[in-house]
């Protein structure tokens, strides 16, 4: 093994850095991503997250949520970071997600969280943009009013997000402006 890469992995071993950084959006995978926080009353939507995972089945499950936080750890060098998101995931169990079966739209239970609450973190570069909406025909179905469907966003070209390099320890003191751009995603 090389000197820098024995160097990089040492540095890994020892964990990452007391200090994070939090930022309100994130450019990563052709997406801009903010927070729900920062998107609030915006017109755009731009903090739902959909992740490809798989159960113990062996069976593909979409897994959808909105975005909460973003954040950057350091694991004691500039290279070694890695951007996590923390999100608030719906149920993907039967009484959490469904298909509409006349439209063929995934439709999620707004009101129905994932059971492992523990488990709210995943690296930015899983993650896919989808926006949730109201199916206009069923606004009067009072059976149906917990009940969103799930679009699928295209990624986008590249866009530039402003960084603020404030580091704080605790993410809920996280400036408003404060967004950063994946680096991979520059390197053209």
């Amino acid at each position: 093994m090389g000197g820098s890469a024995a160097i990089s992995l040492s540095l890994l071993c020892l964990g990452p850095e007391r200090k994070v950084k939090c930022y309100n959006g994130y450019f990563v995978n052709g997406y801009v991503f903010h927070t729900e926080e920062y998107g609030h009353g915006r017109k755009t939507y731009n903090s739902g997250v959909c992740i490809k995972g798989s159960t113990s089945s062996e069976f593909e499950v979409d897994y959808y949520g909105r975005l909460e936080e973003v954040i950057e750890l350091h694991y004691h060098s500039e290279q070694n970071r890695v951007f996590l998101f923390k999100c608030y995931w719906y149920d993907t169990t039967d009484r959490g997600i469904r298909v509409d079966p006349h439209y063929g739209l995934v439709e999620i239970n707004s009101k129905a969280r994932h059971r492992n609450v523990n488990d709210v973190f995943v690296f930015a570069k899983q993650c896919q943009q989808v926006y949730y909406t109201y199916t206009p025909s069923f606004r009067k179905d009072r059976s149906r009013v917990d009940w969103l469907s799930v679009l699928k966003t295209k990624p986008k070209g590249r866009n530039v997000v402003e960084e603020d390099d404030n580091e704080i320890e605790e993410c809920d003191e996280a400036d408003d402006n404060n967004s950063i751009e994946d680096e991979d995603e520059n390197s053209d």
